[in-house]
């Protein structure tokens, strides 16, 4: 009996030991992924969580003012909504535009004609473009006096106007620039009515349906998934628009009349121009909130329009 114990509490201590090693390792495999997890996305986000809730220049200690960051921003600070007021415009005409030109450009490139794929690379090509130098290449396009769009327009007798001098025209000018690189969610939907079976399109025939009613009644409802993906997407990076303020901006300020100040240049001015780094992480976690609502907004209404394959909703 002795013998028998000493042996199986060999065999547990064994075992354990076996169990421990594997735990280690499994460890050891996600440790970069932790490392990350912890030291650059929760560690940042719970410093920025207290610090927007004190007075800090990151030269001297965090001082404690409470709500204080935030009943400036909602009283005290008219560039806040001046900044938020362009950032909604942006998003409010940035995301139903570059979807319907996405959708449409698919459906164009979606027919089997001769060198199609050639027109596809093209259409995708600035896409991958990205970068100061796209802006500055913008800024030459969208010259007043010598810019191609201008002289395009010129030749059909029409007088363009100063497309990042006046406050009227600068943020359609960054809309219209955001047109200009819609082949990536091109490339989503054209993948989509790739997948949509043709046999659904043959019964339609059939019936008697027309180009319209069957974009309506199949085409659209099958890739109603994508287009939900598409615009969640582009409302969160909508509300991150910063460097075509930053750079096509006079000084990088957000002029002519803080046209084009948006949201996140106006954060980055109070964190990185006058270290008012409590203020603007407050900023940040305003940003979230209104980012989170209107996410969680769309994935509600979700349920109404969103068409999956199998059936359900």
């Amino acid at each position: 009996m002795e013998a028998a114990a000493k042996a199986n509490k060999w065999k547990r201590r064994r075992r354990s030991k076996t169990a421990f090693r594997e735990h280690l390792q499994g460890y050891m495999f996600i440790m970069p992924w932790l490392i990350g997890l912890f030291g650059i996305t929760l560690f940042p986000l719970l410093f920025s969580l207290y610090g927007s809730f004190t007075d800090y220049d990151i030269t001297s200690r965090m001082n404690w003012v409470g709500l204080a960051n935030f009943d400036r921003m909602w009283n005290n600070d008219p560039l806040f909504w001046v900044s938020l007021k362009n950032t909604l415009f942006y998003v409010a005409w940035m995301v139903p535009l570059t979807t319907i030109g996405s959708v449409l450009m698919a459906l164009l490139l979606n027919e089997k004609l001769a060198g199609i794929r050639m027109f596809r690379t093209i259409f995708y090509l600035p896409a991958v473009l990205s970068g100061v130098g796209v802006y500055m290449l913008w800024m030459q396009l969208l010259s007043p006096s010598s810019g191609l769009v201008n002289t395009a327009l010129g030749w059909f007798g029409i007088g363009g106007p100063a497309w990042l001098t006046d406050p009227a025209w600068t943020k359609p000018s960054v809309i219209f620039m955001k047109m200009w690189s819609v082949g990536g969610s091109m490339l989503l939907y054209l993948a989509a009515l790739q997948n949509v079976s043709p046999t659904l399109y043959e019964s339609a025939k059939i019936d008697g349906a027309g180009i319209l009613h069957r974009f309506r009644h199949i085409t659209l409802p099958m890739i109603t998934p994508v287009i939900f993906y598409d615009v969640v997407t582009s409302l969160i990076g909508g509300f991150q628009i910063f460097q075509e303020g930053y750079v096509m901006s006079e000084s990088g300020d957000g002029g002519p009349m803080n046209s084009m100040l948006f949201y996140n240049l106006h954060m980055w001015n109070k964190a990185f121009e006058v270290f008012d780094m409590g203020y603007a992480m407050a900023m940040a976690w305003v940003l979230f909130a209104i980012v989170m609502v209107l996410t969680f907004l769309n994935l509600g209404l979700s349920k109404y329009w969103v068409h999956y394959e199998g059936g359900d909703r």
